[in-house]
């Protein structure tokens, strides 16, 4: 309805309902039908059209003093969302993946650069994080999608890449060569549900096998790392945690046609207003830190 008050408001300025259209960029009967919708939410005539060109009824002089006062209102309410120093709580998801000490100096910077900024950080899953910002619990999301068709309602951006690897230990690694229908119904040690990762390689093993087999569902990076070493079954575990080196007993299991990729991606509220510069200052830090671990050799 604010576009149709505003339309009332110019043609009372401007007095024709051509010179409103050039205006607003529509056509005459489009501008037309706006008044006449403003008339029959208000019920009332707003003009009279006997006359040439129509004037206001006495209505319409009262409609149009108080559409000033909703557009001024309206307007008031724009400017909260410019004014001054950002201030106020900016609730952070970053999912599981990605939560690690690198954040630390990114939290510290920014609580530098913006002192009336509370951040308040939360882990968690993707989908988890993103039905909470979707119901208003968190204002911005961190997330790893290997779903491009997952549904979003908010400002998305990807920020980078995710390149998973396959691990085993050094004697299962090395005891023959592995393809995807290979690997498809050997036992994985592997995330609880909802993990991203598990669910990016569920979807890659299904054509081959009717579903994962999961010896051990674990959360903890270091039981799963001495399980694998155990020979209990395959595990993943993020490209850029291999760049430092393998842990002992641990070897990468290289299988040519299995690309195990997750897209990194930001997720915003369209309501952050002033918060709105913290965000972009969060998320430049974290894409930064990104692109530093991409090219890190």
């Amino acid at each position: 309805m604010l576009d149709e008050i505003r339309t009332f408001v110019l043609l009372s300025e401007e007095g024709s309902i051509q010179r409103v259209a050039e205006r607003v960029r529509l056509t005459q009967p489009a501008v037309t039908r706006q008044i006449q919708r403003l008339e029959h939410a208000l019920g009332v005539e707003l003009l009279d059209r006997r006359l040439k060109p129509p004037r206001l009824t006495p209505a319409g002089a009262e409609a149009l003093a108080r559409c000033r006062q909703i557009l001024s209102a309206y307007a008031d309410m724009r400017r909260i969302g410019v004014r001054g120093e950002p201030e106020g709580l900016l609730r952070v998801g970053i999912t599981h993946g990605l939560a690690d000490d690198r954040l630390a100096a990114i939290v510290s910077s920014l609580r530098e650069t913006f002192p009336r900024v509370v951040l308040q950080l939360t882990a968690g899953w993707s989908d988890r994080l993103a039905e909470n910002l979707q119901r208003g619990m968190l204002d911005v999301a961190y997330i790893l999608s290997g779903s491009p068709e997952r549904a979003s309602l908010s400002d998305s951006t990807t920020l980078g890449q995710e390149p998973l690897a396959i691990i085993a230990s050094s004697d299962l690694a090395n005891a023959r060569e592995y393809n995807t229908a290979a690997i498809a119904s050997h036992p994985w040690i592997l995330n609880p549900e909802p993990c991203d990762a598990r669910h990016r390689l569920a979807k890659a093993l299904a054509p081959y096998s009717r579903c994962l087999t999961v010896a051990a569902e674990v959360q903890d990076a270091r039981l799963q790392i001495a399980l694998v070493r155990e020979g209990v079954g395959f595990s993943l575990m993020p490209q850029r945690q291999l760049r430092s080196g393998l842990p002992d007993g641990i070897a990468k299991v290289g299988i040519p046609d299995l690309n195990l990729i997750l897209a990194i991606e930001v997720q915003r509220s369209p309501h952050l207003a002033n918060l709105k510069l913290v965000e972009d200052a969060l998320t430049a830090r974290f894409a930064a830190m990104i692109c530093d671990q991409e090219a890190s050799p």
